[in-house]
């Protein structure tokens, strides 16, 4: 027997009720839950026994949506989501991602991840190898690079189209030639193990030099022609990141066709009147067709600069900014005339965002930390949106505002949370790295949702971050602790899990920064049965994961 675990309250992940049992590892996988021990492998030993008392044992938690797809390759441990209680991680989300990429369109893919994920350039032409071309070939990688979590990839549509338009992926639909033989890399990656495909049409996804990204280019037509390869394929899921002419109505059509799973991103709370995420929510449940709108348990909250004003990108003249080269885009911002054009588009979408934002980080402007636009507005007899600008053309653009951007309706919330019909997603882990961190969505779930506003049962907030993602993206054994599953399993204190305070770090490549948060209360992860946690403590030498090849459960 490789490791008995002994006297925690396990909750395995099914919904069902917790127990107190002993549970035991062999080989990687687990293998028995409270039946008693099974008799060991021949020439097995005894094993190791941990003593989990005051602890919950569940399965390790699955975080579906994060944008680690570079990441993965230069930093192994998968930080911050390992240090959180995840074991395996969904990447390529939105469409985006770094394959295929041919070698004349990397810094293309580069400078798209900069404006729509909010990723250092510097960092990714210093930390990607670009050992790899297609699809298949960057899963191989994957597969051979040594990793703590496991990890499974989607086929981005962004990339899939630069891959096959060029240049003019950002210009124009393709034609039914280009169409097939995207269909055919679909079906390509698929074989080699991808998790399905994401696209995206949203309006805020502006890539290189400004342009839409590739995606939001293609017809619905194409998009469902790409999709049917899944469906012929009888695996993978489909996640969208939703925009014109492809919302609820559609993507249950997507749905219904392909008889695969579809997924979207995301729905929030604070994009209109109270109750409108309800009432999302139960438009799309009213059709047929499996479709999982993806929410978020933390409110939407942004370090945003105007170096790099990404939630903005939707409004023309911010279109204008991410369009401009970094060196050059203060002086835009000093323009009077762009002010003037900018000035309308901001307080129409922003009225109430803007005002209420804070001065959250700042050499220059230490007596302003902490006060809110709206304040230091009307001290100076001006718009916040002034104050905005003017505070960052003082400090070469640098100076942060912390901006609620959604989902802090905590009501409205907790009930999209107590509805099954949604799925939990967005922690966007890897992505705006500088601006904000919510890879620690599985803390802040057990101990604000649980413990603190008792919203969620201990049972339910484990399903929604373990046994529900195994079963609407089809992750086949993992998410559940049962017979035969992996042993991918954490540990935490019920009474003490939780977030520690964000901090900034500058240990990207490149030294370019980053906000973490760090967790508290987990206190054993074993990942594939191996340990990488153990009390409190991470050990820097494991590296269990594996490359997730597709499949259903």
């Amino acid at each position: 027997m490789s490791l008995v675990l002994r006297n925690a309250l396990v909750v395995d992940g099914s919904g069902g009720e917790a127990r107190r049992v002993d549970v035991t590892v062999d080989g990687g996988r687990i293998a028995s839950v409270g039946e008693g021990p099974p008799s060991p492998r021949p020439g097995a030993g005894a094993g190791e026994e941990v003593d989990l008392d005051g602890l919950v044992l569940a399965p390790g938690f699955i975080d579906i949506h994060t944008h680690y797809d570079a990441q993965v390759l230069w930093d192994p441990d998968l930080t911050p989501s390992c240090w959180h209680g995840v074991t395996t991680v969904i990447m390529g989300n939105c469409g985006f991602g770094i394959a295929p990429t041919r070698p004349g369109h990397r810094s293309t893919i580069a400078r798209t991840l900069e404006n729509v994920e909010g990723m250092s350039v510097e960092a990714l032409e210093a930390g990607i190898p670009w050992s790899f071309e297609t699809f298949p070939e960057y899963l191989d990688t994957l597969d051979a690079a040594p990793k703590r979590l496991n990890v499974g990839a989607l086929l981005g549509h962004t990339p899939l189209r630069l891959y096959v338009l060029g240049e003019e992926a950002v210009e124009r639909e393709a034609t039914e030639e280009e169409t097939e033989r995207m269909r055919d890399l679909v079906a390509e990656a698929l074989e080699a193990g991808a998790m399905g495909f994401a696209t995206s049409r949203s309006p805020t996804h502006q890539g290189d030099g400004g342009r839409p990204v590739p995606s939001r280019l293609a017809s619905t037509a194409e998009l469902f022609r790409l999709a049917s390869a899944l469906g012929e394929a009888g695996r993978g899921v489909v996640q969208v990141t939703p925009g014109p002419g492809l919302f609820v109505q559609e993507l249950a059509e997507l749905a219904q066709q392909l008889r695969r799973p579809v997924s979207w991103t995301a729905l929030l709370t604070g994009f209109g009147p109270r109750g409108s995420a309800t009432g999302i929510l139960q438009r799309q449940s009213e059709l047929e067709g499996e479709v999982w709108p993806q929410v978020a348990c933390r409110p939407l909250v942004m370090q945003l600069t105007l170096e790099d004003p990404f939630p903005l990108a939707q409004l023309p003249s911010f279109k204008e900014v991410l369009a401009t080269p970094r060196a050059r885009r203060a002086g835009l911002y000093a323009d009077a005339a762009w002010r003037e054009r900018a000035r309308p588009e901001l307080g129409r979408g922003w009225t109430s965002r803007l005002p209420t934002s804070v001065v959250a980080e700042t050499e220059r402007h230490g007596p302003l930390k902490g006060r809110t636009l709206a304040d230091i507005a009307a001290e100076r007899g001006v718009e916040p949106f002034d104050v905005l600008v003017d505070l960052s053309l003082e400090e070469d653009l640098r100076t942060r505002f912390r901006v609620v951007l959604a989902n802090d309706d905590e009501d409205e919330v907790g009930d999209l949370l107590r509805d099954h019909r949604s799925l939990l997603g967005l922690s966007d882990a890897g992505a705006h790295a500088s601006q904000l961190c919510d890879a620690c969505f599985s803390t802040h779930l057990l101990g604000h949702w649980v413990r603190e506003r008792k919203v969620l049962s201990l049972e339910e907030a484990v399903w929604r971050l373990t046994g529900h993602p195994h079963q609407a993206f089809r992750i086949p054994g993992r998410g559940l602790l049962r017979p035969g599953y992996a042993a991918d399993l954490v540990a935490f204190d019920p009474d003490t899990v939780g977030v520690t305070e964000m901090e900034r770090v500058w240990d990207l490549p490149a030294g370019a920064d980053r906000l973490l948060a760090r967790s508290q209360g987990v206190e054993h992860v074993w990942v594939n049965g191996v340990a990488v946690r153990t009390d409190g403590r991470d050990d820097p030498d494991a590296r269990p994961g594996v490359l997730m090849r597709g499949g259903d459960a």
